[in-house]
Parts: C-alpha cells; structure tokens; sequence
C-alpha cells in the first residue's frame, strides 16, 4: 500500500495567480489528484492511493478496519466536532492512515491526524499558516517547495540518543507529526496534541486481571490485525527469522499461506543460520521456506538513501538486509512484505526486575514473591539475587532521563537534555516495568525509517499495529515472565499453533558475529568516510577518540564497533543532502 500526498495550505500556494496554475500542473505531471479542497488547504493524492471520504468533514488516506477486522471501503459516515470525529476514529477503527479533518464549525482550520501505528508518513513545513504537509519530503523538492538543508543540532542529537523518535527531522524547518498525534492548523497558528497514548492502557481499571484473559486478547487481537492486512495483496513475503515474534505472525497468515512466500535470511558467518527452527513453522503451514541470502560483498558503506528520508535511520548492515529483502521481493513477485519486528517491545521482553517489582505493588507480597521465582528461572540467578535487585528496583526512584550515548562526540556537541516525545509524560504512579515498556516503544518509531524495502511494496509489522499494541499494554508486566518464561502470554496465546521446539525456545541466534565481520571487512572504508566526512567537517566528531578506536583492536564480544554504524549513517545520509538522493 503506497499512500503518496501532498496537503498545500495558505493563500500564496493556494490562490496566487502566477504561481497556483503552475504548481497545479507539476502536480498532475506527478500524478497526484486534489481529493479535497477547504478554505485553507487543498490534498492532493496519487491515484493509486487508497482513500475514504468522510462526507462533510474530510478524508483518510490509507486503510481501515472496524474493531472486528473488515476493511472500511467505502466511505465513513460520521459526525461531530473535530474532536468527536478523531475520538470516534481512534474507538472505532484501525489502520494504516492520515486522518483529513475539516472543522465544521470553522472551514478555514484543518486538522491531521495519524494513526498510532504511524504507517503512513507525514512530515511538515509551516510557518504563519504557510507551508505544506506531506508523506514524502521528495516530492515537496520536485515541486519546489523545499530545498534540503541538513540541521545539524538534530544530527548531533540523533547520535547523543541513537533510539528516541522526536518530532524535530534532521532537515531544516521539516518536522513530523508523530503517531497517535493530531497537528492543527487554523489560520497563522498550528498546534499540536496527542490523541493517543499508551498510558491509557496500563491504568487499574483498564489492564487485564488475570493471565488466560490476556492470552486470548492477545491472540484474538494478533490473529484478526495479521488476517486483515493480509487480505489487500495478491502475493507477500513473510519474514521469518525462527523466533517467536516472526513465527507468531506466520502462523496467523496460516488461511493465506498460498499467497506467502515464506523467507528467512541466510549470512555466511556461524550462529545466524536460523533455517532449521523457521522451517519448523513452515513445514506446519505445510509451506517450502526460502533463504534470502546476505553475503559480505552485499555490503556498502556508501548507499543512496529514499528522497523521503528525514533521519539518517538506515545503517549500514540494516541497508544490505533491505537490498536483500527487496530482491526477494522482486524475486517472488510480492506486493508487501510481513514481519515480526518490534515483537520482543510489544510482547514485553524486559531484561531488568521491574516486572517483579510491579508485582509487589500491583498484587501484593504473595505475587511479588511468584515473580520474584520467576524472574529468577527466566534470568537463571538465584532467588536471592533476583529478590534483591526487585528491591533495588522498587527503592531506586524511576529513571525520567532518556539515555544518552556520548561515544566519540566532540564533548562540545553532547546534551543531556533529549528533545520531549509525548509518550514520556508518565503519570506520577506509574509502574517502573510500565514505564519500561512505553519507553521501549517510543524506540519502536524508528523501525518504518530503516525499512526502505518498504517504498515500493506494502510493509506490514503486524505486531506494531494499534490493536496489538493496546492488547498487549494491557497485560501487566509480571504476567510476561509468568513460569519464568519471556513473552509468557504471547507463548500461552498460541501454545496450540506453534511447534513446541519453538514455544520453548529460550534463545535465537544473534547477528552480533556478522556485524563484527562487516566492521573488520570495511573499517578502512568507514574510517575514510568518517574522518573526511560531514561529521568532522562540522566538529561533531572526538577526532583523537576515533583515530584511538580505528586503531585498536575489538576484544571478543565488544560490541562497541556498533557505535561506528551509527556514526556512518548519519555520515552517509548527511553527505546526500547536499543533492539530491534517489
């Protein structure tokens, strides 16, 4: 699903006589549509975008499903204020969508709102009700719109905190609107509000209460989301990387298998070859698996980057996976791909003692205790050790600080102040696992930027849509770990769909070894790039720091190299904003 517009909002795009005509015309040369037009703003959307009207108060891009899972193809008969509509759109229904909304009361105001699963792009320039709103910043530079400037206080503060989503973009005077937000423009102002929040769901009165109750939640929730967008494409790859996550999905496409192809990744390193526990799912569906291989001459550590790009999210290891996905694609014939990703967030997977600690403060000593055991099965430490840290855990006064990462930035350069992200106003009682797990969702924003495979293609993450993201932050977090197992009521949900060898798995093969060999292959390319790139052209870098760490060799299982893809990646995107990228 390709959902590709542009909203143009004031009078000097809208009604100037010299340039509207001309803008017009590109406009159709592109292919684009005006699907609606108010006092303010016209939307204009490609052809091939799948739209419904909402009549009298505006439009959505994208899909939609009621709460049971059939599509919405029609048009949405609703009505109210702005508010009611967006509340009655976040109740309702669900989706892949941008939200149009017209205030009845007043034509000249507009409204956006994007679905919490933030599946459809949107990003924006506005300055005194002047600008436009698009879902690829590209097509604003065909038109003329925007010329790309890289910002690089944002650069530097995507490096100090590598996994926070904020609304700031690393392109100058483009922000986002982030998901589950709502962007209002009303004259010379614009504002913004969050319409959905996490919080909601891990109230008293909301969570759930007992385990097999989640459990079906949990499955009914998945199973109906993975059946839903399923049935958009002819054909589709599915990603299986043999761990739960990718194989919870798998087995939810099972009344589509033949229009699956099912796929996992091949790399020529020991440890990453996961075909024998993927096949184990595919040979239940009754279904051939395919390798999808990634092999070291894959590898770039100069790549062009999407024109839609406004982060530099794509590293390099995560490029060459998408260069493979996207052959096999091609390969098979898909419409989309599917994919299991933000399954160890969404399914709870904490790897500190806050889930025993809730327990204590949910339930009481009886249930701290349980968890306390548990925890000390899952993490295979004693019960003393286990009961200990719930102490420290539930003593220590709860981390607001995002974290920071100042590995080899000019000291001048580093903040310990990250930019806000509305899912961080935590309420003053909140849980310390709650608190853990909406932050690790917050990181999940980021997965869509690095899946360039999905610009030509459908890109379904399943386990990121709003249904499951409310079903699951629904279950306490203790419920997770129950019998000492992680992602205990994702296992219980499909205990009787999946192979045992799978339900019981406690481990899965790591990628970290053929990371380790793309650094050791290409460190004298990455070298280079670094130190007569951008970064250092513009003292963001530690130079001494980084001639140290490129001299030295890694020590087994130091993971510090990774720091080098981040840094390459915001090397590689800044040096194509200067022209124009593919």
């Amino acid at each position: 699903m390709i959902c590709r517009y542009i909203i143009l909002l004031g009078g000097r795009l809208n009604r100037n006589a010299d340039y509207t005509p001309q803008l017009d015309t590109l406009l159709r040369a592109a292919g684009m549509i005006c699907r609606l037009e108010s006092a303010s703003a016209k939307v204009f959307v490609s052809a091939d975008a799948p739209i419904l009207e909402m009549p009298g108060h505006g439009l959505l891009i994208g899909q939609a499903f009621t709460n049971a899972g059939q599509p919405i193809s029609q048009r949405l008969d609703i009505d109210g204020s702005t508010c009611e509509l967006s509340n009655h759109l976040l109740h309702n229904i669900w989706g892949d969508y941008l939200a149009i909304l017209v205030d009845r009361n007043d034509r000249s105001a507009i409204t956006l709102l994007r679905d919490p699963s933030g599946a459809v792009p949107c990003v924006y320039s506005l300055a005194d009700g002047e600008g436009f709103i698009t879902s690829d910043i590209g097509l604003a530079v065909d038109l003329g719109l925007y010329r790309r400037e890289v910002n690089w206080q944002i650069i530097a503060h995507c490096l100090n905190f590598p996994c926070l989503k904020t609304s700031h973009t690393a392109l100058k005077h483009v922000k986002e609107l982030l998901p589950g937000n709502m962007l209002t423009c009303r004259g010379r102002d614009a504002s913004i509000r969050s319409a959905w929040s996490p919080w909601h769901f891990v109230e008293k009165g909301v969570r759930h209460k007992y385990p097999r109750e989640a459990a079906e939640d949990v499955r009914s929730t998945v199973s109906n989301v993975v059946r839903a967008l399923s049935a958009r494409d002819n054909k589709f790859v599915v990603e299986l990387s043999g761990g739960l996550d990718s194989s919870v999905v798998a087995t939810c496409l099972r009344d589509a298998s033949l229009r699956a192809t099912f796929c996992t990744l091949v790399m020529p390193v020991a440890g990453t070859d996961e075909r024998p526990y993927a096949r184990l799912v595919t040979d239940t569906l009754g279904q051939g698996l395919f390798p999808v291989e990634v092999g070291f001459d894959d590898v770039q550590v100069e790549f062009a980057v999407p024109r839609s790009s406004v982060v530099p999210a794509i590293g390099i290891p995560q490029n060459a996976l998408n260069e493979a996905w996207e052959a096999a694609g091609t390969l098979h014939g898909a419409d989309g791909f599917f994919s299991g990703v933000g399954g160890d967030t969404i399914f709870c997977y904490l790897k500190t003692a806050a889930p025993a600690a809730d327990a204590f403060r949910e339930r009481g000593v009886m249930a701290g205790i349980t968890a306390i055991e548990d925890l000390a099965t899952l993490h295979r430490c004693t019960v003393f050790k286990a009961g200990r840290l719930t102490l420290k855990k539930m003593l220590r006064r709860p981390r607001t600080a995002w974290k920071a990462d100042r590995t080899l930035l000019n000291p001048s350069w580093v903040t310990t102040v990250p930019e806000h992200h509305p899912w961080m106003d935590a309420p003053s009682d909140a849980l310390s696992g709650d608190r853990e797990k909406i932050h690790n969702l917050i990181g999940t924003q980021l997965f869509r930027d690095a899946a360039s495979r999905g610009l030509g293609r459908s890109m379904y993450f399943p386990l990121l849509s709003q249904p499951v993201m409310e079903a699951c932050l629904k279950v306490p977090t203790w419920m997770w770990i129950a019998d000492g197992r992680n992602r205990a009521i994702a296992r219980e949900a499909f205990a009787d769909q999946l192979p045992s060898e799978i339900l019981d798995r406690r481990s899965k093969g790591s990628y970290t070894g053929h990371m380790a060999a793309i650094y050791t292959r290409n460190k004298p390319k990455m070298r280079e790039s670094l130190e007569d790139g951008q970064l250092r052209a513009h003292d963001l870098l530690d130079r001494s720091a980084l001639a140290n760490f490129f001299t030295n060799e890694l020590a087994p299982r130091d993971l510090s190299f990774l720091r080098i893809f981040d840094l390459c990646a915001a090397e590689n995107w800044a040096r194509q904003q200067g022209h124009d990228p593919w």
